[in-house]
This record gives C-alpha cells, sequence and structure tokens, in this order.
C-alpha cells in the first residue's frame, strides 16, 4: 500500500441539485448487496444493503432526489437485473441518460474487492451537514488502507481534540459507506465499534485491507 494519502476530491457540492438526476444499482459483493445511489455528478448513498428506502432516509433533505425520480431509478435497476438473471446480458448503464457518476462509482467498488484500495475514496460524494461532521468526513477520506484511526485520532485529524463523541456521531451519519471509508475507525482499545452494517463486514473489510494482497 502506498504510503500518502490518495488525492480527496471535494467532498461536498456547494452549488448542487440532485433532485433531477438519479440512478440506482445493487452490486454482487464478498461482503453482501452493495448498493449505491448517485445524483448527478456524486454518489449520494451507498451501503450493504438492498434494501434502497433505507439508502434514501440517509441522504440529507437538501440533497434527495425526489421520490418520483427515485421510484424510476429503482425500477430501471431492476428490470436490468431481471434481464440479467433471465439470461439476458449482464446489467450494464441502464440507460443513455444514466449519469457517469453511477458507472465510475460501480468501477470503484469492484476495484476495491479487487485489491484497489483507495479506488472509492477518489469518487466525488455529497453530503451536507455541521461544519465539523464536514471536517470529519473530509477526514475519513484520509485514512489510509489498513491503518485504522481510534476516534481520538479522528477529532484530532478534524482539528477538535476533545470531540470524539462529536467524531463518532460524524461516522454514525455517514451516508456513503465505503466512499467515505468509516469503517477505518476503531474504538481507543482498538476493538471494531460500532457499524451501521454490522460488526462482521467491518470486520472483514478491515481484516481485508490488513492483508497481504492489499494495495492501495
Amino acid at each position: 500500500m502506498s504510503g500518502c494519502s490518495p488525492a480527496i476530491p471535494s467532498l461536498l457540492r456547494e452549488v448542487y441539485d440532485a433532485r433531477m438526476d438519479c440512478a440506482i444499482r445493487t452490486l454482487t459483493s464478498p461482503d453482501g448487496p452493495f448498493t449505491i445511489i448517485t445524483g448527478t455528478d456524486a454518489v449520494l448513498a451507498s451501503g450493504w444493503t438492498a434494501n434502497v428506502d433505507s439508502l434514501v432516509a440517509l441522504i440529507h433533505p437538501s440533497l434527495r432526489p425526489d421520490p418520483q425520480i427515485v421510484q424510476a431509478a429503482w425500477e430501471d435497476a431492476t428490470t436490468s437485473a431481471n434481464a440479467h438473471r433471465e439470461g439476458g446480458a449482464a446489467p450494464g448503464p441502464g440507460h443513455a441518460t444514466d449519469p457517469p457518476i453511477i458507472e465510475q462509482a460501480c468501477a470503484a467498488v469492484e476495484a476495491y474487492y479487487h485489491g484497489s484500495l483507495s479506488a472509492p475514496v477518489l469518487v466525488p460524494v455529497a453530503q451536507r451537514g455541521g461544519p465539523f461532521h464536514t471536517k470529519v468526513w473530509v477526514a475519513l477520506r484520509t485514512i489510509l488502507a489498513g491503518q485504522p484511526l481510534t476516534y481520538a485520532d479522528l477529532a484530532e485529524r478534524a482539528g477538535n481534540p476533545p470531540a470524539i463523541r462529536a467524531a463518532g456521531s460524524a461516522c454514525a451519519r455517514n451516508a456513503v459507506a465505503l466512499f467515505v471509508p468509516c469503517h477505518r475507525v476503531v474504538k481507543t482499545d482498538r476493538s471494531i465499534g460500532g457499524f451501521r452494517y454490522g460488526p462482521a463486514i467491518k470486520e472483514s473489510l478491515l481484516t481485508r485491507e490488513s492483508g497481504p494482497s492489499a494495495r492501495g
């Protein structure tokens, strides 16, 4: 793995309207189904679940696509997946109008599971929160695979060492799992700590990232 942090793209979109564009894909990963929801040019929500509604609920209201658009995107994704199961072509871009970001995000997840562990943090994401939460989300993208931080370390890296609980809260509110790697934060005693998608997946990710075949 590389000894330096990857270049981090802009985390927040100050002028951004996701409401007019949305794409959804559910990938099969070694850790279970992984769903991605994108807007026009950024990932809005992601995680190890096939439950789209649960991911939509994580998106900040100012970024959340209109329900009708989410429904249409989900129907497109479902139609493509069903066609593949029935012997058709492998799921590709559901429509020519799908934003390129969904292909970039899917490729990054595939690359991650093939050993390119820094690929997801190079994908643009959009989240909104308070000033410190925003700093924590940026700091999370600088944590190298195989070098997890404690919550205290994360608070310090985000610029406010006493704010350990707030750093943990920012991890808990992270809507874009893997692309903002909150799984790379552990408790002070180096035990796994909390994770929205369960300790087994978090442990699997950390084990993958510390393995001898891992690369940045």
